[in-house]
């Protein structure tokens, strides 16, 4: 059996190192918006000053290697050399079998450049593929002090794994999850359907909230996925895109093969009962009866599904904003609220499901952060969204609905009401379809704001806050 020379495998790298030659990502990338992590992800990447790896992780298919081209071409319009920049594709075929150290002696063999005298920038792209990679990632930055390494995978939950346990003090992770409604408008060039706040911690404003909200529509069918909100095809077919390409193959092979999942059929009942009902307040109790599977298998099943970015649970708090001491009901919200309409079918303004899919929508644009949300829930009302401070009391609260029914009865927020009064909070946010404005109830001011705008508002404002703390 011959082995592939390394005339063959040098072959491919120029292939996907166009930039030796051009100076110039493939047109195929450089086409393409970025996305707004990457004001974000790019000073990981380009800083030397401390030694570590960049670990990209997230959901499959949110734009991971573009990312990494865009990042490139930044780098070389920014004056690094372009044969000082090494890309690899480690799940092709062709590297099969090889190490990271083998690799960039390829490197150095096809530009002349060599990794152990000169800086480089290096990207391995789905790293998953080459066994025991935190290990030699780990190497390559204990060792190798003139190379920045950057790594990319989509089986986010092994990465996530691996980099914890060997990676400490060595990797930066990265996550990039699901486009943001902020995202999803700037990429279809459809900002102008928002109008920026006069006052800097002021919320959006739209002059055509009719189109907005058709777009937020369109943005909770398909707008989780870069690759499908430029494609009528898929989105004629969501299912066979995002469950098929995506979902299935977490679910069937990532997570079987990290965690030894010996009934598959159990974890994607399990996955699809939760996707159904994200928002809606469940229990181990009633989930274990159910499905007819153990509370302590679904409870493990939950934390797979998290590790995943698939699912995140939010736990649940009392009127008067204390946690429970057993955490016997919770919420499981959808991280992408597109995956509804790829299991089920797409929703329209009036479906009965438009409640749930709002306040997943709303929740998933707060994933983004590093803000932990409660929902509050008791014998005669519930709370929809709470952040509590640092002495665990209420900050603030919202109430998502997607009608302007309690805009002119605000009375019948009682609920909110009765929790603000509860907590000493002055004021709250309660989400509409269509109506903006402020009302006052019973010493408690209620801020209106259509749901698509909020969204668009978190969205925007938690990449922006990021980017104004990275640069101080």
């Amino acid at each position: 059996m011959k082995k592939v020379p390394s005339e063959q495998v040098i072959k491919r790298l120029q292939i996907e190192n166009p930039w030796w030659k051009t100076q110039k990502i493939s047109i195929g990338y450089s086409s393409l918006n970025p996305r707004a992590y990457l004001e974000l992800f790019f000073p990981l990447v380009e800083t030397k000053e401390i030694r570590r790896a960049t670990v990209l992780m997230g959901p499959r298919r949110v734009g991971k290697t573009v990312m990494l081209h865009h990042t490139i071409q930044r780098l070389i319009d920014n004056g690094i050399a372009p044969d000082k920049i090494g890309y690899f594709s480690v799940d092709h075929p062709i590297y099969n079998g090889l190490g990271l150290e083998e690799l960039l002696g390829l490197f150095s063999e096809a530009t002349g450049v060599s990794y152990l005298e000169e800086e480089c920038y290096i990207f391995f792209d789905e790293i998953q593929y080459l066994k025991s990679w935190e290990i030699h990632l780990k190497v390559l930055v204990d060792g190798l002090p003139n190379i920045k390494c950057t790594v990319s995978g989509s089986a986010a939950a092994a990465l996530r794994l691996k980099s914890t346990e060997s990676g400490a003090g060595r990797f930066t992770d990265f996550l990039l999850p699901p486009l943001t409604f902020h995202e999803y408008l700037e990429l279809l060039e459809k900002s102008h359907l928002v109008v920026s706040p006069e006052e800097e911690q002021g919320l959006f404003k739209s002059d055509n909230i009719e189109e907005l909200n058709e777009n937020f529509i369109h943005y909770l069918n398909y707008g989780g996925y870069p690759e499908v909100i430029f494609s009528d095809m898929i989105q004629s077919d969501p299912g066979r895109f995002v469950k098929n390409d995506i979902i299935d193959k977490v679910l069937l092979r990532d997570l079987p093969g990290l965690y030894g999942v010996q009934d598959i059929q159990e974890l994607n009942y399990l996955f699809t009962t939760l996707a159904f009902n994200s928002s809606l307040e469940v229990s181990l109790e009633e989930l274990s009866k159910g499905s007819g599977v153990a509370k302590n298998t679904i409870r493990k099943y939950i934390e797979y599904l998290e590790a995943a970015f698939l699912i995140r649970t939010v736990h649940r708090i009392d009127r008067n904003a204390i946690r429970f001491k057993r955490a016997n009901f919770f919420k499981v919200y959808l991280t992408n609220p597109s995956i509804r309409s790829a299991l089920f079918s797409p929703v329209t303004s009036t479906d009965e499901a438009m409640g749930s899919l709002a306040e997943t929508a709303i929740y998933s644009q707060w994933f983004h952060s590093d803000t932990i949300l409660y929902y509050a829930r008791w014998k005669d009302g519930e709370v929809d969204i709470v952040h509590l401070n640092e002495r665990q009391k209420a900050q603030w609260a919202i109430e998502v609905k997607w009608t302007d029914r309690f805009y002119d009865r605000p009375r019948e927020l009682k609920n909110v009401i009765q929790f603000c009064h509860a907590n000493n909070l002055e004021r709250a946010v309660v989400t509409t379809r269509n109506k903006s404005g402020e009302i006052t109830i019973d010493n408690v001011n209620l801020k209106f704001i259509p749901t698509s705008l909020y969204c668009y508002s978190v969205g925007y404002s938690i990449v922006k806050r990021k980017q104004n703390f990275e640069k101080g």
